[in-house]
């Protein structure tokens, strides 16, 4: 049984998409010029992904981007985010473009406007070039200009078609699970790195926005962060800290800066790291932007862990909240509390939910179908609660499920299946779940299926 949702609150050029990310489908990793990147070096690291999987093949969408941009048809979506792979278009992360690896987004970028949909371009989603790491990487400034110049060259061969375009990906993760926690790429646990990748991002966030700017002068520019709500587990004072550090250290400490505010003084105090500012940074860091990108997956109940890693609070289980296959706790109300806070705390003027999704092992049937009625619901369930946001004033232009594909999970491997289609990655046999036919059925009930919206994010 499908669940109502109300859509009326959604704009009439409400932008309907799906998300992906170029290491996570691409595969191809050596083909035409392309690099390595530090996912390449870190997949192929023993013990990393679960299974010891990696992105060489993936979804081969470098040779089936056709299919599956037929795929993004049938589903009848308008928009669709893409990023684009750094170590293919600029392998030595500075200095010579690499013009194969820029042809392979023009021909997708023509695919898609030729289907009637929208390409919104992430210019990086963590494949950092090995060859930056190799000096330095994100705890280092170069990087964040190199990053800049990287986006102009991007910028000036799609700009003549593409309007859309998002710096950063997450950079949480970069920052955080990649620096501090070292469960992704570059695979790192050292807070001091940790501090200056994550002022780095943020900074060639700031000097890329110049960049797309200058190049495509009616670019609509955002950044992507993946946020969630956070609570304490208890009434305990100790428990309400650590909340307290768990919102700045997920969400204050990537929105603050981005809008004027200066990195959050109770969290420079929590990691004692010195920042590498230099005069004008911050400015530059703030750079005006068009919209805001909300990866949305679950919320955030945390207790007090003083033995911990920064920011010294960990995550506990509520009884009663179903979970995903990813172990990741369901509350669909936090999608809503997120774009209210957007909205009311830092005056976001458009809003575009550029990740939403889950994972499930899924079965396919003797008559070759998916019945995935759980991410059924939970597609559900956050549609209605960003129909329910909309309604209260925030203005939500789109919404992107993650992911179109199943694909290479990061450090989960090919096990975790996000994809509204299913991959057989033995054959790269594309099916369509009943997850993606319930997203058809409400894009079409909207009557969202308009083609080229010019407010994909």
């Amino acid at each position: 049984m499908t669940e109502f949702i109300d859509l009326a609150a959604l704009p009439r050029d409400f932008a309907w998409g799906t998300a992906t990310s170029a290491y996570q489908i691409e595969g191809a990793v050596a083909e035409d010029g392309r690099a390595p990147s530090i996912w390449d070096t870190f997949a192929h690291t023993p013990g990393r992904i679960d299974n010891d999987d990696h992105g060489d093949v993936a979804c081969d969408h470098y040779h089936r981007w056709r299919e599956d941009i037929a795929l993004m048809k049938r589903l009848g979506t308008n928009a669709y985010r893409l990023s684009v792979a750094w170590p293919r278009v600029v392998p030595g992360g500075d200095g010579e473009v690499n013009a194969r690896g820029l042809d392979f987004y023009d021909q997708v970028v023509d695919g898609l406007l030729e289907a009637g949909i929208t390409p919104s371009v992430t210019v990086y989603h963590w494949d950092l070039p090995q060859a930056l790491q190799d000096r330095g990487g994100w705890p280092e400034r170069d990087t964040a200009e190199h990053l800049a110049a990287y986006a102009s060259a991007v910028a000036e061969r799609l700009g003549d078609r593409v309007t859309h375009w998002a710096t950063l990906n997450e950079p949480l993760c970069s920052a955080w699970i990649g620096h501090l926690e070292g469960r992704m790429a570059p695979g790192l646990t050292d807070l001091t790195a940790a501090v200056r990748a994550s002022y780095h991002l943020l900074l060639g966030h700031g000097l890329a926005t110049q960049a797309i700017r200058a190049a495509v002068p009616d670019a609509r520019i955002g950044i992507v962060n993946n946020l969630s709500t956070v609570a304490p587990a208890g009434d305990r004072p100790e428990d309400v800290a650590a909340a307290r550090r768990m919102d700045g250290h997920t969400n204050r400490w990537w929105l603050d800066p981005v809008h004027g505010r200066g990195f959050p003084a109770d969290m420079l105090e929590v990691y004692g790291v010195e920042l590498p500012e230099r005069p004008g940074d911050l400015d530059t860091i703030a750079a005006p932007l068009d919209w805001l990108g909300l990866n949305y997956y679950f919320p955030a109940v945390v207790a007090d862990d003083p033995t911990g890693p920064a920011p010294f609070a960990r995550q506990v289980p509520r009884p009663g909240f179903p979970h995903t296959g990813m172990d990741w706790e369901i509350d669909a109300s936090g999608i809503e509390t997120l774009l209210l806070r957007l909205t009311e705390e830092y005056g976001a003027r458009s809003i575009y939910v550029t990740e939403n999704g889950s994972a499930y092992p899924d079965v396919v049937l003797d008559d070759g179908t998916i019945d995935d009625t759980e991410r059924t619901r939970y597609l559900e369930q956050h549609l209605a609660a960003c129909a329910s946001a909309t309604r209260k004033g925030a203005p939500l232009a789109g919404y992107f499920a993650w992911s179109l594909l199943d694909n290479f999970e990061w450090a989960y491997g090919y096990d975790k299946r996000f994809g509204l289609v299913h991959v057989d990655y033995k054959t790269q046999q594309r099916t369509i779940k009943g997850s993606g036919h319930r997203y058809a059925d409400i894009i079409r009930a909207h009557g969202g299926s308009l083609g080229g919206s010019d407010r994909a994010a």
